[in-house]
Parts: C-alpha cells; sequence; structure tokens
C-alpha cells in the first residue's frame, strides 16, 4: 500500500506540474478508492498543502496580491466549515460529492460551463469553492475558472492560484485535526505522499519543457476524465 501511495503521489506531482491541475483530484480519487473518503481527504490535504505552498514562493513575484487577498478572505473560512463538516457526513455522500466536482472540472474544461466572476465577488466565490473543497477536497480545480474569470493569465494565475489553494488547504488541515480526521496510522501515507508529489513536480518540471501547450491541455482532459470512471467504481 506504501508503495502504492507513493507512485500515486509521484504521479499527480508530474501531471499537475504538466497540465496545470488535475493531479491532486486524481490522487484523492484513488486514494479514496484504495482507504476510504475520510482517509483520503486526511492523507492529500498536508500533501496538496506543501506543493501549493512550493509554487507559490516560486512565484512569488507575480501573484496578483489584492486578487489573492480577496479570494482567500472568503475560501479559508470556507475550506473551514467545510473540513469541519467533512468528518460528520457519511462515506456516500462524500463519494457523491466528489463525482459532481469531477464532473463540474470536466464540464468547465469542455468549456460547457462558463464562470464570469466579477472582482467584488471574489470573497462569496471563494467561500463557496473553499467549502466544496473541505467537504469533498478536489474543488481546488473550481479556483482556475474563477480567477481567470477576473482576468489573470500566465504566470501571474499560476502564482496566485497557487497561494489561494495553500490558504485554502490551511483551513482544511486545520478542520481536519479539530475534528480528529488525522490518526497515527496516516503519518506514513501522509509523509511517502508529500514526499512523493515534491519529486514528482520536479520530474514534471524537465518534462514540460518537451511537450506542446496542446498536449498538457489534452493531459488535463483526460485525467478528469479518468477521475470520473475511478471515484465511479470507488461508489461501486
Amino acid at each position: 500500500m506504501t508503495l502504492a501511495l507513493g507512485l500515486l503521489g509521484l504521479f499527480a506531482g508530474v501531471l499537475t506540474t504538466l497540465a496545470g491541475q488535475g493531479g491532486g483530484l486524481f490522487l484523492l480519487l484513488c486514494c479514496s478508492v484504495l482507504l476510504g473518503p475520510r482517509a483520503a481527504l486526511a492523507i492529500t490535504a498536508p500533501a496538496l498543502l506543501l506543493g501549493n505552498l512550493h509554487r507559490a514562493v516560486l512565484f512569488r513575484r507575480l501573484v496578483d496580491r489584492g486578487i489573492a487577498a480577496r479570494t482567500i478572505l472568503g475560501a479559508v473560512p470556507g475550506a473551514f466549515v467545510g473540513g469541519f463538516l467533512a468528518g460528520r457526513l457519511p462515506e456516500w455522500l462524500l463519494h457523491v460529492l466528489l463525482v459532481g466536482i469531477t464532473a463540474l472540472s470536466i464540464a468547465r474544461a469542455l468549456r460547457w460551463l462558463s464562470f464570469e466572476v466579477p472582482r467584488g465577488a471574489l470573497g462569496p466565490a471563494g467561500f463557496v469553492v473553499g467549502a466544496m473543497t473541505g467537504t469533498s477536497g478536489g474543488a481546488g480545480v473550481l479556483f482556475a475558472p474563477v480567477l481567470l474569470s477576473s482576468g489573470l493569465r500566465g504566470s501571474a494565475f499560476v502564482g496566485t492560484i497557487a497561494s489561494v489553494a495553500f490558504a485554502t488547504h490551511a483551513g482544511r488541515v486545520v478542520a481536519y485535526a479539530s475534528n480528529g480526521l488525522f490518526t497515527r496510522d496516516l503519518a506514513l501515507p501522509i509523509v511517502v505522499v508529500a514526499l512523493a508529489i515534491t519529486v514528482g513536480n520536479a520530474l514534471g518540471e524537465r518534462a514540460r519543457a518537451k511537450l506542446s501547450d496542446a498536449t498538457t491541455t489534452r493531459l488535463e482532459y483526460g485525467v478528469l476524465v479518468v477521475c470520473v470512471g475511478i471515484s465511479l467504481l470507488g461508489l461501486g
């Protein structure tokens, strides 16, 4: 099991660096199938926290602090509320939320749905997405359309979304800790996944230079589709 978690974390790190997103959702859903949704939330939250912190530091000079601050003001309390509820919701409902978040992500990626969020609404939007992230863990990808609709592009978008995601995952971790979601038997899996993601990020950075933008986009879409299949298998 430890080896499987390490390989999943490695792949998630590579994928997120290549495609920009999707690795965390893929990791969460795979861990949900292997260990159940509550354990998956507890294992992935600290690892994703560190991964986003690393990206936020790398792009710190390009972060749009105004947009980040508005979104974080809503996202952090939202993540805490959602994280508090995650320890009390039935497992079948967590599975349903995971499937729903993945489906919304695919609809956004394929442009079946569009999101227009004015800057004044970033706080409330951040709260909603933060709460979804706390309860199901996979809603981080929904920050992308929220921030893109505010005008962010390129490296400024990468740095800003990493900052928002880091703050959101921090709220999740605090909520999960207060809920008793972290147990001693999860300590080793958490460390393994976190280290594997770090290595995956480094490998993905090297591989990205050899791939076109079109290829990385196809990777994102394909992985999200696979995530739906994995989550549905988990439901069974």
